[in-house]
């Protein structure tokens, strides 16, 4: 089976088609345009809208062409209702409905969140594991049980994404700024005491935020050293707790910030203490892209068929603990 997923929650326009033979699937192509907001401003929803519509021809026919498929020899097209930015995330819908009923394919809305998991297990052979998801729009802490992911800890205010781009903006870098962050970081080892926030098993990263602005007058390498530093570590200790309460044995780490090298080793040395597998989502499909809404709406196509182009919706708040999953 053959699928289109369409990509629009945030900066990235995507589209990408996964081959799904049998339980495998084969990502045969994955194009991708990102809006990049001005130095020190975050994402502009219309701006970023305006970037999707513009490019989403383009986007569309480069990621046929590379594939090597029609628009006919499509199963299914399958695109990110949400949780996202509103304008951005019409754009992807507007697409996805128009193929949908030009072409007579059956649609499929699919959580943004779910296919960062999804395509995290598919790419490393993770089979049922404790699932953190870090990125712009999501900090948890995830488990699987009763026909839906379980929620044993997540971000009381902002997540470690914006974390880190707010303070790349303060410091006058454009979104997304976590590269840019890491490579600082890499550069100092002079740890500046900042607030370490963890409450049970859930993170707080405002005051992490208002502390770090502060002290990057004193060097902003030192800064971003001592903030990777103290937000790792919130997020190690509440792994660490959410490992020994559900005993997992395996390990999965998905989102943009999972690229991040310094959290991968701190989430390694947990996992080695509890003789937890460790997997993270490789690099290139880290971030946003259509391969995790094309996989997804594969996986739900083996239960149920697509819906109605009325039900074709877009919800800027969608919890993923909200989304039954029936495959």
């Amino acid at each position: 089976m053959l699928c289109l997923g369409i990509e629009s929650t945030a900066h990235t326009f995507s589209c990408a088609i996964i081959e799904k033979k049998g339980k495998n699937g084969k990502i045969l192509s994955d194009i991708r345009k990102i809006y990049r907001p001005p130095e020190g401003e975050g994402i502009h929803p219309r701006e970023a809208s305006r970037h999707h519509a513009e490019n989403s021809p383009q986007v569309l026919s480069e990621c046929l062409e590379k594939a090597g498929v029609k628009i006919t020899e499509l199963d299914l097209v399958s695109y990110a209702a949400g949780p996202g930015l509103g304008p951005c995330l019409r754009i992807g819908a507007v697409v996805a409905r128009s193929l949908s009923s030009y072409y007579d394919i059956p649609v499929y809305p699919v959580n943004h969140a779910l296919g960062h998991i999804e395509l995290g297990k598919m790419l490393t052979g993770a089979k049922d594991p404790l699932v953190l998801l870090v990125s712009g729009g999501h900090t948890m802490i995830l488990a699987f049980l009763g026909k839906k992911w379980r929620v044993f800890g997540e971000t009381l205010d902002i997540t470690l994404g914006q974390l880190l781009d707010q303070i790349g903006r303060h410091a006058g870098f454009a979104s997304p700024c976590g590269t840019k962050i890491e490579e600082l970081a890499s550069k100092s080892s002079n740890y500046e005491p900042l607030p370490y926030v963890v409450k049970g098993n859930d993170v707080s990263f405002s005051g992490l935020l208002s502390a770090t602005k502060r002290i990057i007058p004193k060097g902003l390498e030192a800064a971003c050293f001592s903030l990777q530093e103290t937000a790792f570590s919130m997020i190690g200790e509440a792994v660490e707790r959410a490992l020994s309460f559900t005993g997992k044995k395996e390990f999965l780490v998905v989102g943009g910030v999972a690229a991040n090298k310094r959290l991968s080793e701190i989430l390694q040395l947990i996992c080695k203490r509890h003789n937890c597998k460790f997997f993270v989502s490789p690099k290139e499909y880290s971030g946003d892209c259509g391969s995790q809404i094309s996989w997804v709406g594969l996986l739900e196509s083996s239960k149920k068929t697509g819906v109605k182009l009325e039900n074709t919706f877009v919800r800027q708040s969608w919890r993923l603990d909200t989304v039954e999953i029936l495959y």
